[in-house]
Parts: structure tokens; sequence; C-alpha cells
């Protein structure tokens, strides 16, 4: 089968497309093939810095994934061969869906909704888990609430807006002058320019403040909440002691929060998409072999949605 992959890390052009053996489906796994993944940022991320969660090249790169069953392992009762499914593959370790077919646990996995095309379910997994994972599973967030997310027209903020809208909070989103229309378009109440506005003294009550960046932006960020309130950081950094300090200071509580596959989550993200709460902007297509442009694009941070991957 053909791959994208990597011998050392560095910038795209280190991605190669190489042929690989076709995996087996194991114990309680389903064998898939691939129609399209999405990229997410810690792709690249993966691919330039070394040392992180996969350690050192070779490896291929991807969690997201949808496509066809091709196979089911021993011990396989949700699903058959001829399904359609989308999933997240557990991370950091079961990375690989940039790949014409991939392997991972059956429960990593829900039904593809027939409402959506591959690139639309391939563009959902692990930005859509990370957002109901903290939104929802961390933060219990509730109707009436105020939540703040940053970076709201990103790859998880986008769709931590519209989720955040289906459980009937009151959002709020940062993004570019220009990203603005489009955040209203999916429901945010209140928009703020982060370049010409300090977000932390504009919002002072929030119960909940999502934050993609750590470090120094999720403390200052925690001026955000009212008392009692909670910041959930995405990112595990060096700052996380500096982070749970500041929020006991301030009366405030703080979680750092890594995404997880999610059999149950994904079922819950299926549905909303059926019910066409929750749909992915698509800021552009690449087949497999480009799979470096896509990269290059990524990275800039200027994207609006999420990058996908197809392959044919």
């Amino acid at each position: 089968m053909r791959a994208i992959s990597q011998d050392v890390v560095g910038g795209p052009e280190v991605l190669k497309e190489i042929r690989l053996p076709r995996p087996a489906a194991g114990l309680s796994e389903i064998l898939v093939r691939v129609h399209a993944a999405g990229l997410n940022p810690t792709d690249w991320k993966h691919r330039s810095i070394p040392g992180l969660f996969l350690g050192e090249p070779p490896f291929t790169l991807g969690w997201d994934v949808s496509g066809v069953v091709e196979s089911a392992g021993p011990g396989v009762t949700l699903f058959k061969p001829g399904d359609e499914v989308f999933g997240m593959l557990p991370y950091p370790h079961g990375a690989g869906s940039h790949a014409e077919y991939v392997t991972g646990p059956a429960r990593a996995f829900a039904r593809k909704p027939a409402a959506l095309d591959h690139v639309q379910a391939g563009a959902l997994p692990l930005a859509a888990l990370t957002a109901w994972q903290a939104l929802v599973d961390t933060a219990r967030l509730e109707a009436g609430r105020r939540v703040l997310i940053h970076a709201a027209a990103g790859g998880v903020g986008h769709l931590a807006v519209q989720i955040a809208k289906a459980r009937g909070a009151y959002v709020i989103g940062t993004a570019s002058a220009p990203k603005h229309g489009f955040l209203r378009s999916l429901g945010a109440d209140e928009v703020i320019d982060y370049r010409t506005t300090d977000v932390a003294e504009a919002v002072r009550d929030a119960d909940v403040v999502l934050d993609a960046q750590g470090s120094d932006h999720a403390i200052h960020s925690l001026r955000s909440l009212r008392p009692g309130g909670l910041l959930v950081s995405l990112l595990l950094d060096g700052g996380m002691a500096a982070l749970a300090e500041e929020a006991a200071r301030l009366g405030v509580r703080a979680q750092v929060m890594l995404v997880e596959a999610d059999h149950a989550g994904m079922a819950a993200i299926a549905e909303l998409a059926s019910d066409g709460r929750l749909r992915a902007e698509i800021a552009g297509t690449y087949e497999l072999a480009d799979a470096a442009k896509a990269h290059a694009l990524g990275e800039t941070g200027h994207t609006t949605g999420k990058l996908v991957l197809t392959v044919r």
C-alpha cells in the first residue's frame, strides 16, 4: 500500500510517499480502507520537532480517518466489511492514517453519518473529540453557561463553537476580524479581535475558557473566568505548574487535557453531524501524494477550519 512517511524530522520536504505492507486487523481491530484523513497541528509538530510522543522516525502520521471496513479482526461485533466508518486512532501512539489502509481498535470508530461525505467525516474526529472532551466531559458545559473559545476559527475552535451552541451555551469566540462573519455563521454570540483587544480585560465572567495556546496565554486567560470557573488547556507544556498556581491564587480552576480515542464521543459527534448541528469547514483538500503541500499550508496558522488528505 502507499503511505506517507519520513526518515528524519524537518520541514514538509521530509515527507515522502513509500510502499508498505498492508496491515492486518488484530484482536478487536478493524482494517479500514482510507478514503480521507484529516490533518491537525499535531501532525506538523511531530514531523518537525524531535522527541515528541512518537519518538524518532521513521513513522507515518495521521490520526483522523474516514473510510470503509475492509476486514474485522477476532472479537469485533460493531462492524463488518463494507461498513463506512470514521474515527480517531488512539492518540498518540496509534498514528498511521496517512496511508491507503490503516488498522485500529474497533471502538475507536463510529459509523459514518450518511449525510457526510468522507472528506467531511475525515476532517472531524481528532478536533471534534478534543472539543467534545474539553467542553462536555471535562467542563460539563450546560445550557446558559458562558464559554470563551480562543482561536475559534481554527480546527478545534470552530467545532467547539458548534458543540457549545448545541449544548445551549452563550459562546464568545476570538479570531482576527476577517473571520468574525464566519464565527457568527456558526452561532457565536460574541466575537473579539484578539489583535486589537486584550481579551482577558474584555471578558471577565466566563464559566469556561477553552485555550489551545498553553503556557503564558493560558495563564493570562485565567482572568476571563468568574470565581470557580474552569479553564481547559489543550497543550501539555512546561507551564502546567505555573498555571495551577495562578488558578489557585485567582480562585478559579484549570485542567490540562489530552484527547483520547473514544467510541461514545465519536457516536455523539456522529449524532450532531447527522442532525446538521456540527460540520467541519474544509480549508482545502490534497491528494495523499501532496501531503507536504498540505503541511506547508497548515503550519502557517492562517487556515480556517480543517485540511484533509484524500486517498484514491
